[in-house]
């Protein structure tokens, strides 16, 4: 491919999925520059390639082919796992988008994991673009990127390090608890395929699918699922642990995490129990926390739900509550649509390094 001046070449694994959907539509709201889009196919018949999508007016048809390189691209985004690439026989090489090895060391474009695709993969910098700007150290800020892919953190990351960066700044933290609920569309579309069928069966008293699942999960709430046949299903728990101790450092006190998956579709919400070193009003807590984009709602407001914040870019707060046995305690109820917050926090790091392939 020939680069463009007026845009970027994109490749997006994963394009089908349903984080890839999303990603594909912030890109478009966004007026992300793309003059070439690359999308690899499908990973299974449940989730089919999309057709042609016009992002910027000029958009020239989908590249699919595999000999596809690191040179004839700007910007790979991973928001699926990784195509096995077909055995053709001899010494070819394995296809770049194919290949977690050479996507990782990859130096002419920009690799954004959004997926844990190169999970096992060395040099990897975790991002959050927003909350780079805002809540890191001076001496982060004048370090410079750092070398290596990019990895988009988890949304329940993002919500979980924005609330405890913003309250930190102004109030020394002893202790924190937090508990996620996590939606099956984190999982994909065969996920909450299966979440309704259970659902209707369950009311015609039918018996339930559980190939997905493993377990029953209508009508339960589950600290984990049970014996699946599926290999999509991420260990959430471990990597939003691993990627918050990763994040927050020293700067605020690792938090015990749980996440809890209940049979909800779409979007996620975060409990979080924080025990201060001196107690504080939580008129001054919320005046802390407040601001894009975080939103606190008011006592008189009805609390945030998953289905209310869907399609919105905000993380959506509930009006503080003062624990009843802690004078220096708080819970912080959040919710925040996990599917957009993942495409908009992708799509910001590649912008962040728009100038720099501009001028390469």
């Amino acid at each position: 491919m020939i680069k463009a001046a007026s845009g970027f070449r994109v490749a997006v694994i994963g394009a089908s999925s349903l984080l890839g959907k999303e990603l594909l539509a912030v890109l478009k709201e966004r007026q992300f520059p793309v003059t070439r889009l690359v999308t690899p196919d499908a990973l299974d018949d449940a989730e089919p390639d999309l057709p042609v999508l016009d992002l910027s007016g000029g958009l020239e048809a989908v590249v699919t082919e595999a000999d596809v390189g690191e040179s004839d691209l700007d910007f790979v985004f991973l928001a699926g796992p990784l195509r096995p690439a077909a055995k053709k026989g001899g010494n070819e090489a394995t296809p770049f988008l194919s290949s977690s090895k050479r996507l990782a060391s990859a130096t002419r474009c920009k690799v954004i994991d959004m997926s844990e695709s190169l999970a096992g993969e060395p040099g990897g910098v975790l991002s959050v673009p927003f909350l780079d700007r805002g809540a890191v150290s001076q001496e982060t800020l004048t370090a410079g990127p750092a070398a290596g892919f990019s990895v988009s953190a988890h949304p329940a990351t993002i919500v979980i390090s924005a609330i405890l960066l913003r309250l930190a700044a102004r109030y020394p933290m002893k202790t924190v608890v937090a508990q996620v609920f996590g939606p099956v569309s984190e999982i994909g579309s065969q996920a909450i395929d299966e979440l309704q069928k259970q659902t209707l069966n369950l009311l015609s008293f039918q018996k339930i699918p559980q190939t997905v699942f493993g377990t029953q999960l209508a009508f339960n709430l589950l600290p984990r699922f049970g014996r699946t046949r599926s290999a999509r299903i991420a260990n959430l728990e471990s990597r939003v642990q691993k990627e918050i101790t990763n994040y927050l450092g020293q700067r605020v006190p690792s938090p015990a995490l749980r996440v809890i998956y209940g049979p909800v579709f779409h979007s996620l919400a975060c409990s979080i129990y924080v025990e201060l070193v001196q107690p504080a009003t939580l008129e001054a807590l919320t005046q802390a926390l407040a601001g894009g984009p975080i939103q606190v709602r008011k006592a008189s407001e009805p609390p945030p739900t998953q289905v209310e914040v869907s399609g919105s870019n905000e993380i959506v707060v509930d009006a503080l509550t003062a624990d009843a046995g802690h004078s220096d305690g708080v819970w912080i109820w959040a919710a925040v649509d996990n599917l957009r917050l993942a495409a908009v926090n992708g799509v910001e790091i590649a912008e962040s390094f728009k100038q720099e392939i501009r001028l390469q």
